[in-house]
């Protein structure tokens, strides 16, 4: 007997409920994924026949979700800021607290063409995501690898937003002193052998856009030290850390000598995103 779109999604859920905080979203996800068909149209047409020549690569994609492997890869895209990023093993997958970055350059006082880095951009999304924004902001986007670049760059080409300037280095030191109003990044912050790791998505994530030593901060601690110099004079360091990393964020940033430093919180209520101002060290 054929099911409908609604008993196959449903039961494509109870199989995920073991492995996911959202199994019925997955399901409907990879269901949409599968018929080329957006949310609206799956509960509109739930009580419809689930296409039979499309449930045997369904059940097989539920099949790997079951194994752990996350949506995004199974899918190959993730939105992020409204817009439908591709995403590979090569990038973080773009998750929504990583938006209050963007919220935050969007909301500060800028000059109207303003230079914006983000630093360690993996597939692009807050670079991509603020030149949809600010078509005439000049940005800037560097990351150490060469495959998340790839990824970047065709989002941009995808999202038209291919004038951002993408950069393969992974210090500031290829830029000039005194040339970014803002310099915007979700660094790595998770620290090696955190039990985080082996939970969820972020298994099959790649480390490199992941760890940052022991305590997880190298990376902000590279950025506290160092963006300083690339900043102009009172441009602003924006950064997404931890949940638990903000008192030892906001202490860095102090001895470093920044100013009008601010905190802002994601929807679980833990800060999440810090701004502050650069130093004047001329």
């Amino acid at each position: 007997m054929a099911n409908s779109v609604k008993q196959v999604i449903e039961a494509a859920g109870f199989r995920l409920a073991a492995v996911t905080d959202a199994p019925y979203v997955d399901a409907q996800v990879l269901a949409g994924y599968v018929l080329c068909r957006d949310r609206a149209w799956l509960v509109a047409h739930s009580d419809e026949v689930f296409p039979s020549d499309r449930l045997n690569e369904f059940r097989l994609l539920i099949d790997d979700r079951a194994q752990g492997r996350p949506v995004a890869h199974l899918t190959g895209h993730r939105e992020f800021w409204s817009l439908r990023l591709k995403v590979t093993p090569d990038t973080l997958i773009p998750r929504p607290e990583t938006e209050h970055l963007v919220e935050q350059v969007l909301s500060l006082n800028l000059p109207e063409a303003a230079d914006i880095l983000d630093f360690g951009t993996g597939g692009g999304a807050i670079a991509i995501a603020l030149a949809h924004e600010r078509p005439v902001w000049r940005i800037h986007a560097m990351d150490m690898s060469v495959a998340a670049l790839q990824v970047a760059a065709e989002n941009a080409f995808l999202t038209d937003t291919s004038h951002i300037c993408f950069v393969n280095a992974d210090s500031l030191a290829v830029y000039g002193v005194r040339c970014f109003d803002v310099i915007v990044s979700n660094p790595p912050y998770i620290a090696e052998g955190d039990p985080y790791l082996r939970r969820g998505d972020i298994r099959f994530e790649s480390d490199d856009a992941l760890l940052a030593g022991e305590d997880g901060l190298d990376c902000i601690r590279y950025l506290v030290a160092h963006a300083s110099q690339s900043l102009r004079p009172g441009g602003w360091l924006l950064m997404e850390h931890g949940h638990d990393q903000a008192a030892a964020v906001r202490s860095l940033l102090r001895q470093a000598g920044y100013t009008d430093i601010g905190m802002i919180a994601d929807l679980a209520g833990n800060d999440r995103v810090i701004q502050a101002r650069c130093p004047d060290n001329d």
